[in-house]
């Protein structure tokens, strides 16, 4: 139901991949040789001696459902707390995202464990007017080492996936343009519908010499349009903003976002975001934080991880000391990408639910059974129409006294 706005401005960052435990169905999740059920992204950096987050301790992570006893805690959360579970089939940016903001994704997209069809591929690469190696499942740091030499040589496109539904496109920057690279992918998104819809055609550009290349962070993805309206649209069509930071835009095929700014990590981000709040506007800021998931979840690095996050933590203290009674932070995650963890790929995990602001009381939000939930609150706090997005508001429940 329309009701009147409650919040000017919400501010909805996205730590991408940082979940909180393994989820009911992890065990159907797999990850190299095992599946997902002991997977726990904040508790492996929780076990480290050196990792410290005072600020989102504050907000409550460490009271979460399930919380194993050595996550510190707070007996004075600062505002709503809880975990949610996802109803997405997958485990993966875009059905995160988009069941984040009001729509289940209830079949999994297509994965390629053997690599894609030949025949696929090769209609593909005759839009290319080039060839392609690799097709198989691998790491995006490992591919550019064994291939890259080779393209190179040919000026080949190195294509591969994971166990996520995406194709991914390397090239090195000396031998492909990068205009050139994000063309290729934009004919491969067109190709890539029907029972091959994956989830998202990447561009991976990379840099430098055999063996040491690097990858740039000129990626950009191309996902598939969701198939209904998301939070995005409900804003966006109510005349409000709905600003993009990081590869939002891309997540939703950049319909219901009014104004993209693309980003070169987690710094950067930080940043923009910062300067967004500097300005006048009515309506959501989407921040997605890509680095805790790119560089540090599937290389399996938890120091990195744990940096990131002390860094994350530093910058949301600042955040929210400057909040206006009608701004609301939101902190979250789409998936997780466990650092301590089996294999290099995504873990089904609960994700936080963190939501502070001048109006916003403490309280438990408990386990929320869909990320649509967040979503279906969002709309509400912006009094805007969401009848057709998944999910529950919790809005009055959160909400200090006086500003129901």
């Amino acid at each position: 139901m329309k009701r009147g706005k409650v919040m000017k401005r919400i501010f909805l960052i996205v730590a991408d991949s940082m979940g909180v435990g393994a989820a009911p169905d992890a065990d159907r999740y797999y990850n190299g040789n095992g599946n997902d059920s002991g997977s726990d992204t904040y508790g492996s950096l929780c076990r480290r001696e050196d990792f410290s987050a005072p600020f989102l301790t504050r907000m409550g992570i460490g009271n979460l459902d399930g919380m194993p006893a050595m996550r510190p805690r707070t007996h004075t959360p600062i505002g709503a707390y809880g975990r949610m579970q996802e109803m997405s089939a997958g485990k993966d940016t875009v059905t995160g995202h988009w069941e984040i903001a009001g729509l289940v994704s209830k079949e999994k997209m297509p994965t390629y464990p053997d690599g894609f069809p030949p025949e696929l591929l090769d209609d593909i690469s005759s839009m290319w007017g080039r060839g392609w190696l690799c097709n198989r499942p691998y790491s995006g740091t490992q591919v550019i080492r064994d291939y890259g030499r080779e393209h190179m040589e040919t000026g080949k496109l190195i294509v591969y996936t994971s166990a996520d539904s995406v194709f991914q496109v390397a090239a090195h920057e000396d031998i492909i343009p990068i205009e050139d690279l994000y063309r290729y992918c934009a004919l491969a998104r067109k190709r890539l519908t029907g029972p091959h819809a994956v989830g998202r055609v990447i561009a991976r550009p990379f840099v430098g010499e055999w063996p040491d290349f690097t990858r740039t962070s000129n990626r950009r993805d191309y996902a598939l349009e969701p198939p209904s309206a998301t939070l995005c649209d409900c804003i966006a069509g109510a005349g409000m903003e709905v600003i993009g930071i990081g590869k939002i835009g891309d997540i939703f095929a950049h319909r219901g976002i009014t104004r993209e700014i693309h980003t070169q990590g987690n710094a950067d981000g930080m940043a923009k975001t910062m300067e967004i709040f500097q300005e006048t506007f009515r309506g959501l800021c989407f921040v997605n934080l890509v680095d805790f998931d790119m560089q540090y979840g599937h290389r399996r690095d938890p120091a990195g991880y744990a940096g990131a996050v002390m860094e994350l933590d530093r910058f949301l203290y600042k955040l929210f000391e400057m909040l206006g009674k009608e701004d609301c932070l939101v902190v979250t995650a789409d998936h997780g990408c466990d650092p301590g963890y089996i294999g290099t790929d995504h873990t089904r995990e609960y994700v936080p639910v963190l939501i502070a602001g001048p109006g916003i009381r403490s309280t438990s939000l408990g386990t929320r059974s869909c990320f649509g939930d967040l979503g279906k609150t969002c709309a509400e706090m912006l009094g805007v129409d969401a009848l057709t997005l998944c999910g529950t508001s919790f809005l009055q429940s959160i909400l200090k006294d006086g500003m129901q």
